[in-house]
């Protein structure tokens, strides 16, 4: 107990000087001269008078034409762990096969086999429990497309940005910059080449007012999305002319394993699929990231209970607002196979690895929570020790750290630790700092299953560094005198459970925290984030990433004027002003950010519609043609024109 408080103390005290660093309010009155501005005694202009006078006036041409760089293609292919061949000895039940596409109204319907349980007939049985209403039509393609160069007219850059920034500060040389993506979000293809029905597919079955409450109102399904499984190719081709060299995307679950358990046969076409996206992007300069796990478990984790997937109507939520099946018996092992079969494949090109996505997202229980940290260490451990890879391994968070609305006041202060340590404590205490769980954790979660300090060992430092999606601020209040005695009254008459903590978008003198999304409830913002990236640099001593950030405009069906879609300056200013803010935190904060992925590389499905769109690129929904967005342009720029030559 002592060793708990003496860290909750710590934490706070450490939480206190990040935030002091960034928002102490100081009242004054007038305009606010920039440094950069201040007085400069030697410019020419300095202590004079402006001069008017008339001349000859003539048209002048103030546009330099330039086009964007493609990246370098790689001249030599790094190697992070064995190659299959050498380590396939560590999986030795494993078969492979294939199954094709699945067909709703098939014309000649598969036969059932007794002796073979994992046929065409049980894979087409998964498709038709799956009931996924009107699947009548596919998308554009049943097969790769071959890429085409980019013309050059696509690559020129747009008129230079009204603002530019006012800091020189350099972008170190191994600083990260990157997009993203997830499987279920661009692949589309869903039931082709041996894809079994995940969670996804539940979306379709969303009533109007269910939807509404999660901000959804032009319900969509995800059978295309944008058709990636397909177009990959060419839209790494457009990554890599553009000048982006890290492509971060998700692998499907039901793609590789169709059954889902240990002891079933793998996909074949989904390995040659995955293997194949890997060595093209290498091909063209672009260095491969892999997510595991980005909301899309298999459906067999729920049984007859799929309509429990989105909506959890028997139980009281601690964190997450979907259940994803983390709590099932056999969720951990079957995790932990597929992640060795993935790893095994790929880890020799991969460097980069992230097991779960947000997982705060579908931890509906403490045994929840248990299951995804210890398949998290597994697969750790498995990387680490038995293929001997020497890529870095982590867990991208969901909740970004809450700030205090008023830091000169001790309970805001204690509230906003008490959410740190609920929402990121449970996962990042155990995994970074081999450390128990967080008082605030255990005092909400009732049903937590206690960690033995043989797990905690085996936890310690199986997170080579913090990964964090952030996208806004928790502006955090006070809104009991007594949280402990909120956080024990799990009953659904207490409104303040789980968090029993104020949060706002409002800052304490009035106005939002950032900029308001056109499509979603979600306030974009760049003001606190080097308060957010000091504490987890400072509590849990670890380098930190970005691993998405983005702004999100209105989506709309085919918009008669593309023109107006591809100038979207706000989100060019979020995404400078975002990433100043993080070359501040490396240059004046002195916090080991390893760098940043944009979410997303083109428009896609946000779980549910085509409403809310954060693509760096536009997407035609009819003829899937993508349209770099002037976004694209601006950011590449912004960091490749500052980036440090590599010390020699």
């Amino acid at each position: 107990m002592a060793c708990s408080v003496t860290k909750m103390l710590a934490a706070l005290l450490l939480f206190v000087a990040g935030a002091f660093g960034q928002q102490v309010y100081i009242h004054t009155h007038g305009p606010n001269t920039p440094s950069a501005c201040k007085a400069n005694p030697t410019h020419p202009a300095f202590g004079k008078t402006p001069k008017y006078e008339y001349s000859q006036f003539k048209f002048t041409n103030t546009e330099t034409v330039r086009t964007a760089s493609p990246v370098p293609t790689f001249s030599a292919v790094s190697q992070y762990a064995p190659h299959y061949s050498q380590v396939k000895h560590l999986l030795p039940s494993l078969s492979t096969t294939s199954w094709g596409n699945w067909y709703a109204h098939p014309t000649k319907a598969p036969i059932h086999d007794s002796k073979d349980p994992y046929g065409h007939f049980a894979y087409s049985q998964l498709w038709e429990n799956a009931g996924v209403p009107n699947f009548t039509s596919r998308g554009l393609y049943s097969t790769t497309v071959r890429p085409t160069p980019v013309p050059t007219s696509e690559l020129v850059f747009p008129p230079p940005l009204l603002f530019e920034s006012s800091d020189c500060y350099p972008v170190p040389h191994d600083f990260i910059l990157g997009v993203a993506g997830s499987a279920a979000q661009i692949e589309g293809a869903i039931a082709d080449e041996g894809r079994a029905p995940a969670i996804p597919e539940m979306f379709t079955f969303l009533p109007p007012g269910v939807a509404a409450t999660l901000g959804i109102t032009n319900l969509s399904p995800n059978y295309v999305t944008d058709e990636n499984y397909y177009l990959y190719k060419q839209d790494l081709e457009r990554l890599a002319s553009i000048g982006v060299k890290y492509y971060s995307f998700s692998i499907a679950w039901s793609r590789i394993l169709p059954f889902v358990f240990p002891n079933t046969p793998v996909n074949s076409q989904a390995l040659a699929h995955y293997d194949d996206v890997i060595n093209f992007a290498i091909s063209k300069g672009i260095t491969p990231v892999v997510t595991l796990h980005h909301f899309d478990t298999p459906l067999q984790f729920f049984g007859d209970n799929q309509t429990e997937i989105l909506i959890n109507s028997n139980t009281r939520c601690y964190l997450g607002t979907t259940n994803l099946g983390f709590q099932h018996e056999r969720f951990e092992d079957a995790f932990v196979n597929y992640g060795k079969i993935v790893m095994s494949h790929f880890a020799d090109r991969v460097p980069f690895w992230f097991t779960f996505n947000e997982p705060q997202v579908g931890t509906v229980n403490g045994l929840s929570i248990d299951h995804v940290i210890k398949a998290h260490a597994k697969l750790y451990h498995f990387y680490k020790d038995e293929l001997r890879g020497t890529g870095k391994i982590s867990m991208k968070m969901e909740i970004p750290p809450g700030v205090p609305l008023d830091p000169s006041q001790k309970s805001h202060v204690a509230a906003a630790a008490h959410f740190n340590d609920l929402q990121l404590g449970p996962f990042l205490y155990p995994l970074a700092l081999g450390e128990d769980y967080p008082s605030a954790y255990k005092m909400t979660v009732q049903d937590y299953v206690p960690l033995s300090k043989a797990d905690l060992c085996n936890l310690k430092g199986t997170l080579d560094f913090i990964a964090m999606d952030v996208y806004t601020a928790p502006i955090i209040f006070p809104v009991t005198n007594n949280i402990a005695a909120c956080a024990a009254n799990n009953k659904t008459s207490n409104a303040l459970y789980p968090n029993c903590v104020g949060v706002t978008e409002t800052t304490s003198n009035g106005w939002l925290i950032g900029q308001p999304s056109n499509s979603i409830q979600m306030y974009t913002t760049p003001t606190y984030l080097r308060t957010q990236i000091s504490y987890l640099w400072n509590t849990f001593r670890a380098p930190v990433m970005i691993t998405e950030f983005g702004h999100s405009t209105n989506g709309t069906a085919n918009p008669p004027q593309l023109n107006a879609i591809q100038y979207d300056t706000v989100r060019s200013e979020f995404y400078i002003s975002f990433l100043r803010e993080m070359l501040k935190a490396i240059w004046e904060d002195h916090v080991h950010v390893l760098g940043a992925f944009m979410w997303s590389f083109v428009d896609n499905w946000e779980w549910g519609s085509f409403d809310s769109q954060f693509g760096l690129q536009y997407v035609n929904r009819t003829t899937q043609q993508r349209t770099y967005k002037r976004s694209f342009f601006d950011i590449v720029d912004y960091i490749e024109s500052r980036r440090s030559q590599s010390p020699r």
